[in-house]
């Protein structure tokens, strides 16, 4: 277990907002919780297998924060750990064990609890429809954990993928999944579709070409600094707009992210099919704006999540 609290601290590239982006979430809803639902929390964290290695060295203070803040990339960890089962892949074999709530003597990595992928075609490709056990299932089945009598194990599991699931629904790529000629079978919300540089392209050297835009999109809050800076970056952050902050309905969450990926991810230079393609300055600047505004939407949503869910005990 110590080596996967480790990946939490360098993983890159992971299937949904990079360590930094999560962090960020999770730092922006620690700061609005009320202090009785930080405590609670903080309690409940203590349950995880790896928060002896999340809170080592930090002062007493400061160890709910922390392990909140880290928390948010557990269940990306997981999927680096050999602990841990993907013998489902990235699709639930739908049964019993796909959207249990068992707590941590659950083993699988449920790789396809991470999005809810509303399909689109831009040539006419029959579209599929989403997994029956996905990201809204999961937050829905949390949030009633995180609310009910469960023991504080499960109650424990379920705050983590809360935290982690509601940054991940508000990442373009993790609400949509693009269907064409060249990707019949969808393209994996961007994870097929490649990216190159204007000199690999110029030298005609494709090959080389293997960035993702699902990837470049999960960075696009910046590289993996450790807390501290994933907490300076979420101050940077301008307070949302309080109306949409309000909206407590993860379908809305995902909507919203369905139409950002279509309108800013899929835009051009981004054309159909796997490319590669090379992406402009305007583009990059676009794509880091946008997950600002969605990253300080998701840490306001979590925190009222939280604050309207979260059981406190007595």
């Amino acid at each position: 277990m110590r080596a996967m609290a480790a990946l939490l601290l360098t993983a890159v590239n992971t299937l949904a907002w990079g360590p930094t982006g999560h962090m960020m979430v999770a730092a922006i809803a620690w700061r609005q919780m009320r202090p009785e639902v930080r405590r609670e929390a903080a309690r409940l964290l203590q349950r995880n297998p790896d928060y002896a290695t999340w809170t080592d060295g930090v002062p007493p203070w400061d160890r709910g924060a922390v392990a909140f803040i880290l928390a948010s990339n557990w269940p990306d960890a997981m999927k680096r750990d050999h602990n841990y089962d993907n013998s489902e892949g990235q699709h639930p074999r739908l049964g019993a064990r796909s959207g249990q709530n068992i707590g941590y003597a659950d083993l699988l990595q449920h790789r396809y609890w991470h999005f809810y992928n509303t399909p689109f075609s831009a040539d006419g490709t029959r579209t599929r429809r989403p997994d029956a056990v996905n990201a809204l299932t999961q937050i829905e089945l949390f949030t009633r954990g995180i609310r009910g009598s469960a023991d504080d194990s499960v109650r424990s599991y379920d705050l983590v993928w809360l935290i982690h699931l509601v940054g991940d629904v508000h990442q373009p790529l993790h609400a949509t999944e693009r269907f064409d000629a060249q990707d019949p079978d969808g393209d994996e919300g961007g994870n097929r579709v490649h990216l190159c540089s204007a000199a690999q392209m110029k030298r005609g050297n494709l090959a080389k070409c293997r960035a993702e835009l699902h990837a470049l999109w999960d960075d696009a809050p910046g590289a993996n600094r450790g807390v501290a800076a994933a907490r300076r970056k979420a101050a940077k952050l301008g307070p949302p707009d309080a109306a949409l902050a309000s909206d407590g309905d993860p379908r809305h969450w995902v909507d919203e992210s369905f139409r950002a990926a279509r309108q800013w991810a899929y835009a051009p230079p981004v054309g159909i099919g796997d490319g590669p393609f090379v992406l402009t300055p305007q583009y990059r600047r676009n794509a880091r704006a946008i997950a600002r505004a969605r990253l300080a939407l998701a840490g306001a949503r979590l925190a009222n999540l939280l604050n309207q869910n979260l059981r406190v005990s007595r």
